[in-house]
């Protein structure tokens, strides 16, 4: 059995006067810094936000088209591509009475979890349809619990909004 044995320790070091000297000059260092402005104040967020970062491409949305029409045909190429699984569609049809039931179909539901969502953006670029986007103003996507961050359609629509593009699956040819 090997003993090691403690270091004698001085009288200054029994009163912990240089551990309190060490801990003084760290606040005083961080006080005159503050003071100086070298220091970064935390943001009171949301009130204050921090700036978007130029490489961030923002949360998928789902966008209608100039006329409030719905642009996706649930081809579910994003369903596909999607590296996490994030998306979810379950295809719909669209009325045969309905003057739009030339388009193939519809989604009956929508959904893209956020929880697991990479941004990646694979889903925008293989839409065919331009129907989802990665808008950069939703990069704070917050909730109390895991079923709030579970986007359905009609959320994913009122992010998206309007958004107007040269593809007129509706028109007449």
């Amino acid at each position: 059995m090997i003993v090691v044995r403690r270091p004698e320790l001085s009288w200054a070091e029994r009163l912990f006067l240089p551990g309190f000297w060490e801990g003084l000059k760290v606040t005083w260092r961080h006080f005159v810094d503050r003071l100086t402005g070298k220091t970064r104040v935390t943001l009171q967020y949301p009130e204050e936000r921090p700036p978007i970062p130029p490489g961030y491409r923002g949360a998928p949305v789902l966008v209608k088209d100039e006329e409030g029409r719905e642009k996706c045909v649930s081809c579910q190429l994003c369903e596909f591509i999607c590296p996490p699984r994030a998306i979810r569609i379950v295809p719909g049809e669209i009325p045969e009475d309905s003057p739009y039931a030339k388009v193939e179909k519809a989604p009956e539901e929508f959904w893209i979890d956020m929880t697991r969502c990479i941004f990646c953006g694979y889903c925008e670029e293989v839409c065919p349809e331009e129907a989802i986007f990665l808008l950069p103003q939703y990069y704070s996507l917050n909730g109390r619990s895991r079923s709030e961050l579970l986007h359905d359609k009609a959320k994913l629509y009122e992010m998206g909004g309007i958004l107007p593009l040269p593809i007129r699956k509706w028109a007449d040819k």
